[in-house]
């Protein structure tokens, strides 16, 4: 009779996820993810290829997770907000995803691509379908930016970020509605 399985490949990602949140990518090892399921690391090699496979697998979780809040907003101010909230609550796993850094693992495109489409329908919605994609990136670049600052406490010059983030998110998607949709 087989030995039951003590983990599986969801709950080595759930507990990866927070010790990404709690250690940063320094601190995801096999051994802490192993120790915090209740594992011998070997065992972990039994669903999880390495630490690059359980980098790229929580990329993927996370981009999942986003989509799934992206996909839940038909507001553009909304929809920002769900991506700068993401960000507050998950800034490691954020920062992942979004400005991974070179030589770390990052999701397979159709997690990115998922996790797009909110935005790109959005962006159709407000410059037209000609210049959807170059509205989402303008969108995500101000997003992503703005909130990486925010996380990393680089807006030091007083006044309020809240007041900062609702200006800049109005009149950016006010500027993106207003793109010429005739060319």
């Amino acid at each position: 009779m087989p030995t039951p399985e003590k983990t599986s490949v969801e709950a080595i990602v759930l507990a990866a996820r927070d010790l990404l949140e709690l250690d940063g990518l320094a601190g995801l090892t096999m051994n802490a993810v192993a120790q915090r399921v209740g594992v011998r690391p070997p065992s972990l090699y039994k669903r999880v290829g390495g630490r690059d496979d359980l980098i790229r697998l929580v990329a993927e979780a996370t981009l999942t997770d986003l989509a799934r809040r992206l996909d839940a907003t038909a507001d553009p101010v909304e929809l920002a907000a769900a991506v700068r909230t993401f960000g507050g609550e998950r800034p490691a796993a954020f920062q992942l995803v979004m400005t991974p850094g070179a030589g770390v693992p990052v999701a397979r495109p159709e997690y990115g691509e998922a996790a797009s489409r909110a935005i790109l329908d959005l962006a159709a919605r407000l410059a037209g379908p000609d210049h959807a994609l170059e509205a989402a990136r303008t969108l995500t670049a101000w997003v992503v930016g703005f909130v990486s600052m925010e996380l990393s406490g680089g807006f030091t010059l007083g006044g309020s970020v809240d007041d900062a983030w609702l200006f800049g998110v109005t009149n950016l998607l006010d500027v993106l509605s207003t793109t010429d949709r005739e060319e």
